[in-house]
C-alpha cells in the first residue's frame, strides 16, 4: 500500500505520555496556553475547566495558562468557570478598541491578545464525555515534531438526544457540508477526519498570520489555511477516542452550516457579502411563518496586523 498523508500524519493519543511531553516542551522551551471559548455553558464549564487546570495546571506545568473566553453569557459560566481554576476574560473586554462580535472564531481570535503560549489548545466548553488526555494528545506532535503547524483532533462523535442514542450519530454539520464541500474545493484534505474538531491546537506564530472567521467557519478555515499556506505535512491529527458533547437542534445548525460554507467558499476565489440573512419556515397553525436569521459571515485580520 502507498505510503499516505494519512498513514504518515494520523495518531493515536496514546502515543504520547505525560513524562515525556514534560520533557519535549522543557527542551523546546515552548509555554502552552490552554484556550476555552465559552458562552452559556454552565451545565457543564466547571467539569471542563476544573479536570483541566487539576491535570495540567495544579498536578503538572505542562499548561502554562488555563484561559476562558466568556462569550457575553447571561448565566453563571464566567463565574463556574472562575472557580473552577481559571483565567477568565471577558469578550468584550479584550481589545475594546477592536470592538466586538458574538461567535466563537471570535473568541479565538481575541484569545491570541490575553495568552502569552508559544502553542495555543483549543478545547469547547460544552463537553459531557471525554477526558483530558484530548490535550497531551494534541501537545504530542507539536512538541516532539518542529514542522508540524496544526494538530486537528478526531473521535468517534455518538449523538445522544432523550431516548435516542446513535453511537455514530454526531457530527452532522461535518457529514452533510464540511465534507462534501472539501472533496470539491480541497481533495487533499479529505484524509482529515474531523475538519470541524473543536478541539485542536496550533502554533502561535502560525495562527497570527491566518485571517479568522468570527463563527463556527474558524476551525476548518485554519485547517484550510496552514494546509494551502505551509502544505499537508504541517498538519497532522490525533485520535482523541470518544467526544460528546451538547446538541443544537438542526434549524440552529443551519446558521453554523452556512458559516462554514462561507469559509471554504471564501478561500476558494467567491467574494461574499459578511452579512447574510438565511430565511427559514415554520409551519404554524395551519399557515408558515418566516423567520429571518442574521449570519456574520465576516473574518477578522490576522492579529499580527493588529498588534499594539
Amino acid at each position: 500500500m502507498a505510503d499516505t498523508w494519512f498513514d504518515r500524519h494520523t495518531h493515536v493519543w496514546s502515543r504520547w505520555r505525560l513524562d515525556e511531553l514534560m520533557k519535549a516542551k522543557q527542551a523546546s522551551g515552548s509555554r502552552v496556553s490552554l484556550v476555552v471559548p465559552a458562552r452559556n455553558e454552565a451545565a457543564t464549564i466547571g467539569d471542563v475547566v476544573g479536570r483541566l487546570h487539576a491535570a495540567f495546571v495544579a498536578e503538572t506545568d505542562l499548561v502554562d495558562e488555563l484561559v476562558v473566553i466568556d462569550g457575553d453569557s447571561t448565566d453563571d459560566t464566567a463565574r463556574i468557570a472562575r472557580e473552577a481554576g481559571g483565567v477568565v476574560h471577558e469578550l468584550a473586554s479584550v481589545r475594546p478598541d477592536l470592538g466586538t462580535r458574538p461567535g466563537k472564531g471570535e473568541s479565538l481570535w481575541k484569545a491570541q491578545f490575553v495568552t502569552t503560549g508559544d502553542v495555543l489548545v483549543f478545547v469547547d466548553a460544552d463537553l459531557v464525555e471525554w477526558d483530558t488526555h484530548f490535550v497531551t494528545g494534541l501537545l504530542g506532535p507539536l512538541l516532539t515534531d518542529p514542522a508540524t503547524a496544526l494538530v486537528k483532533g478526531f473521535y468517534q462523535r455518538p449523538f445522544r438526544s432523550g431516548s435516542t442514542n446513535e453511537p455514530h450519530g454526531g457530527g452532522r454539520v461535518t457529514e452533510l457540508v464540511a465534507r462534501p464541500l472539501l472533496a470539491i474545493a480541497r481533495p487533499q484534505l479529505t484524509q482529515v477526519v474531523q475538519p470541524l474538531a473543536g478541539e485542536w491546537a496550533v502554533r502561535r506564530d502560525v495562527f497570527a498570520t491566518l485571517s479568522v472567521p468570527v463563527g463556527y467557519g474558524v476551525d476548518i478555515a485554519a485547517l484550510m489555511d496552514v494546509h494551502d499556506r505551509l502544505g499537508p505535512d504541517a498538519i497532522a491529527q490525533v485520535d482523541l477516542g470518544v467526544r460528546a458533547h451538547s446538541h443544537q437542534d438542526l434549524a440552529d445548525l443551519a446558521p453554523m452550516a452556512a458559516q462554514v460554507m462561507a469559509a471554504v467558499l471564501g478561500r476558494s476565489g467567491h467574494d461574499l457579502d459578511p452579512a447574510a440573512v438565511l430565511r427559514q419556515f415554520v409551519r404554524q397553525d395551519g399557515g408558515l411563518e418566516q423567520v429571518a436569521r442574521d449570519t456574520d459571515l465576516s473574518e477578522r485580520p490576522p492579529a499580527n496586523e493588529v498588534a499594539r
